[in-house]
């Protein structure tokens, strides 16, 4: 390959601890959770301790020829700002950081800023938890704007998922049209799979808007390798915006649980539906543009004992 692979949507963090919707997501053993009720396998069952560290990621990204990597967050993991913040200090050239405030508490315009003067270079909303009990907190209400008004001012990238469908993109284009300059990537494909997304995907038709795929692979789950959907989803998304709007993102840790690291992106990589060109844009080039990613790694292929 002439280009360098990068993940546009990844986790890590030490332990989740955490509540959401009222109900407990907490770390077990051999790789299970507690979460909102029930016991799930949130990692690989050989990450014994629970930890989803950023060396453990590093040894997947190197085996998988990953050179970096974009770690966003979820309520769902707890937050993860302290941690994150040594880990792009540790490893400036293999990972992009995303803060994180948190929405149902009162004080988040202040932890907004105060991400902002730590120097994070983005913040992620999980803008489908923004359904709270006491109400949905619209992305156009006038504290988040003053938020996204300012991050623009200072240059700080928005990630961004969204609820099902069509549902918050009326929010999104106002967004956009307030903060031109503001840099947007959405998350998970625009939910593929779920009616509407293509309104989400249509929203990288504005200049500073991308799409990343985090969690393709999860969505399209049921019919498994070599998610012959996914590949036509994302042919349909570059019809729609171009494949320069487009980015890989594999949302590791919890998709190898089903599948090795390397097969979240090598379905494309070997898919005969998308271009050699195509490829290059998607699973690298045009994360490397966007995030502005300088001094990637040069990883080789190193051969398996099976082959």
């Amino acid at each position: 390959m002439d280009y360098k692979i990068i993940d546009a949507h990844a986790h890590l963090w030490l332990r989740q601890d955490t509540e959401v919707d009222g109900m407990k997501i907490q770390t077990l053993e051999n790789g299970k959770s507690l979460f909102m009720g029930e016991v799930r396998q949130m990692i690989p069952p050989f990450m014994i301790d629970g930890m989803n560290t950023a060396e453990v990621f590093l040894s997947n990204m190197d085996y998988a020829q990953v050179s970096a990597a974009v770690i966003t967050q979820e309520y769902i993991d707890g937050h993860q700002n302290d941690y994150l913040w040594e880990v792009e200090k540790k490893y400036p050239n293999r990972f992009f950081t995303c803060g994180m405030f948190d929405i149902r508490q009162a004080d988040y315009p202040q932890q907004a800023l105060a991400l902002m003067e730590q120097g994070f270079k983005a913040i992620k909303m999980p803008a489908q938890r923004f359904f709270l009990p006491q109400g949905r907190v619209f992305l156009t209400s006038e504290s988040l704007m003053k938020i996204l008004k300012e991050m623009e001012s200072k240059d700080i990238l928005l990630s961004i998922d969204l609820a099902d469908g069509d549902l918050q993109v009326g929010e999104m284009e106002e967004i956009i049209q307030e903060c031109p300059n503001l840099r947007i990537a959405i998350g998970h494909f625009g939910m593929v799979t779920r009616e509407g997304w293509q309104q989400q995907i249509k929203l990288a038709r504005h200049p500073n808007v991308r799409i990343e795929s985090g969690g393709i692979t999860w969505l399209f789950n049921d019919e498994f390798y070599p998610f012959n959907g996914a590949v036509r989803a994302i042919k349909e998304a570059a019809e729609l915006v171009g494949m320069e709007k487009l980015m890989w993102g594999s949302d590791y840790p919890r998709t190898i649980t089903a599948i090795t690291y390397r097969m979240s992106y090598d379905f494309v990589a070997k898919s005969k539906e998308i271009s050699v060109g195509d490829k290059a844009l998607f699973l690298g080039l045009n994360a490397e543009k966007f995030y502005r990613f300088q001094h990637l790694v040069d990883l080789p292929y190193i051969k398996n004992m099976s082959e």
